[in-house]
């Protein structure tokens, strides 16, 4: 790859990772964190299942 290629594309990532950053911190904000505290604690899995993919529950599909 040319060198001004890697340029833009190292600051390309840099600036996208500065906006997940801010998005992330609003989000935070606006919630005051619970909901990321709550995933975090793992609130959201089944009893007695804590981590991973155990925790999520099979979705039933009601016929129309």
């Amino acid at each position: 790859m040319a060198e001004p290629a890697k340029k833009m594309a190292q600051q390309t990532e840099d600036r996208l990772e500065n906006l997940a950053e801010t998005v992330r911190e609003k989000f935070d904000k606006v919630t005051e964190g619970t909901y990321r505290d709550r995933i975090i604690g793992g609130r959201f899995a089944e009893d007695g299942e804590r981590g991973g993919e155990q925790g999520r529950a099979e979705t039933e599909h009601k016929p129309d």
